[in-house]
């Protein structure tokens, strides 16, 4: 028996653009559901094939022409990392027929690498998506409201389509199977890693970083590693789409603030399983809490941007008095300062740092959001409101208002 389909929101688009440009590639974690994707939509007008086949990688590789006259557009190639030397190639073939839409479709888990190749030889020639697992909005299309119950559940489990999608799975080997296989495949391939031990380890550390300050010399210290490997490894998992970065938010406003990136994982499952967390009992429990659901929130922001082809644009911004918010979302030629706090209760004392942001920026905000696990929605100030997480399409629609 087949699981059932989830629709992805990218949809839409990714049909729409197919039919305007000669080519496309959707990049994403692995098992974020690229693949199935594109199946899904392409199939019927698009022949398949996988350069996850070692026989077929290896005439992609060896002979990128004898390649393509076996697999002629309109083709749907799976893992295009796996030969960079076919990009010139692609370029050749697309620019005998560059009113041709649609020519290829291809899906990669590697997005630096893949990045380097796809401007040196198709720029102008194609469109660049990015797939991450699950949003907690698609999971949640068609079933009704959200409570904590369900929220702590999706949180624990995350978005990877085989465990939302698997009721029966086993959580914890499903991401030891991931995690090792990540580990042999993607990371090997992006950076030479003497012990794997020492990467996770990384991992598991980095984990219990997420939603901190990224200090680079104390996970050097805690690991025993120099800091330039770490500053390696942090790349493999950008690359990856297993982790964010984000800068600080800055405009010279005659404020001394903070300027070190934070850290965050993309999936949150991910991030339960390498902290430790084995059952959604647990979830918003401990020291980690307030960062965890901050990593809900920043996911779901990051994915709106994603489903629409957009580069998400979000920052934190923290003053040298210790007056912070968590995200500051660029949108539009508007700013939207996001504040995240694990309380049921709403007071305007959470909103402090909303607060003074609003004050400092006043003239380029579009709205002030507190968010909270309240039922209730409330308006705190001018352009201040506190919506409530457990409306997870409130966290999108806020950049549509």
């Amino acid at each position: 028996m087949t699981n059932p389909y989830i629709k992805r929101d990218v949809e839409g688009i990714l049909k729409s653009v197919a039919r305007q440009f000669p080519s496309l590639i959707l990049t994403g974690p692995r098992q974020s559901g690229k693949t199935t994707l594109l199946k899904r939509l392409f199939l019927k007008t698009h022949k398949y094939v996988s350069l996850d086949d070692p026989d077929i990688r290896l005439m992609a590789v060896k002979d990128p022409r004898f390649f393509l006259k076996n697999y002629p557009p309109p083709v749907i190639i799976d893992e295009i990392q796996y030969a960079p030397g076919l990009f010139p190639f692609l370029k050749m073939m697309i620019d005998e027929n560059r009113s041709r839409k649609g020519q290829f479709l291809m899906t990669g888990s590697q997005i630096f690498p893949l990045m380097a190749n796809v401007s040196e030889s198709l720029a102008g020639r194609i469109a660049i998506f990015n797939l991450l697992s699950f949003s907690f909005g698609e999971q949640l299309r068609g079933k009704g409201a959200l409570d904590l119950v369900n929220l702590k559940r999706m949180v624990f489990r995350g978005g990877f389509p085989e465990v939302v999608l698997g009721s029966k799975m086993n959580m914890k080997f499903w991401f030891n199977g991931y995690l090792q296989t990540y580990l042999e495949r993607d990371v090997r391939q992006l950076r030479q890693i003497g012990d794997l031990m020492d990467f996770q380890r990384f991992l598991e550390l980095l984990a219990a970083h997420n939603g901190r300050v990224l200090n680079l010399s104390e996970l050097s210290r805690e690991l025993g590693i120099v800091v330039n490997t770490i500053k390696g490894w942090i790349s493999v998992l950008e690359a990856s789409h297993q982790i964010i970065i984000i800068t600080p938010f800055y405009k010279n406003k005659g404020k001394r603030l903070i300027k070190s990136p934070k850290v965050y994982f993309l999936d949150t499952g991910f991030l339960c399983y390498l902290t430790g967390i084995s059952d959604d009992q647990q979830i918003f429990k401990g020291p980690l809490s307030g960062q965890l659901l901050e990593a809900v929130v920043l996911g779901e922001i990051i994915r709106n941007f994603y489903n629409k082809g957009e580069i998400p644009r979000v920052f934190w911004w923290r003053t040298s008095h210790g007056e912070e918010v968590d995200f500051v979302v660029e949108h539009n030629g508007k700013i939207f300062p996001i504040e995240v706090k694990m309380s049921a209760q709403t007071n305007q004392s959470m909103a402090r740092g909303l607060f003074l942001f609003s004050k400092i920026f006043k003239n380029e905000i579009k709205k002030a959001i507190l968010l909270n696990l309240a039922d209730k929605e409330m308006i705190l100030g001018d352009k201040l409101e506190s919506r409530s997480i457990f409306r997870i399409s409130t966290i999108n629609s806020i950049l549509e208002e």
